[in-house]
């Protein structure tokens, strides 16, 4: 039920999301784990400001991909860390199966990127399931409304040269 009419006042904002929106739709239609003759669909990094769609398509494109049949976990960043944090500091008990599936899912889905506290902690956990997700070739599809400069003060170059490199 996304709406391109929300943004018929701003002719550039109404062509950009169009763009998202097409690029999407597609994601969805032909998403694929891959095999041994096709490669799986790619990254997905959705940078904006507060109010243009992110999170509705986002959870659109989720909503699409697991009625299609595939496993798919769509969680807040927030969410994502604290579920590491339970883990690693045993506050109220094993999160270890969801976090097996934040790196064997399907499609992960990461929504407001940048909201959670930025420490050694969660910038490691940001890591370590970028670049298991990119080896094991699963496919993410994070959204920010943090722009590149200041993904690129709160996170490792090794995590944005990945984000802006893969995705």
């Amino acid at each position: 039920n996304f709406s391109l009419n929300y943004y018929a006042e701003d002719a550039r904002t109404h062509r950009a999301m169009t763009y998202v929106y097409d690029t999407m739709r597609a994601y969805a239609e032909n998403f694929t784990t891959g095999d041994a003759t096709d490669a799986p669909s790619e990254n997905l990094l959705l940078i904006g400001g507060t109010g243009l769609g992110k999170t509705h398509l986002s959870s659109a494109l989720a909503q699409a991909v697991l009625s299609r049949g595939f496993d798919v976990l769509y969680v807040s960043a927030l969410d994502l860390f604290s579920a590491f944090e339970a883990e690693r500091f045993g506050n109220g008990g094993s999160q270890l199966p969801l976090i097996d599936r934040f790196y064997r899912c399907d499609l992960l889905l990461i929504d407001d990127l940048g909201t959670e506290v930025s420490n050694q902690f969660t910038v490691s956990c940001l890591y370590n399931i970028i670049n298991t997700r990119l080896n094991t070739r699963r496919p993410t599809v994070i959204s920010t409304n943090v722009m590149q400069d200041e993904l690129r003060r709160r996170y490792w170059d090794r995590i944005t040269s990945r984000l802006f490199g893969e995705y």
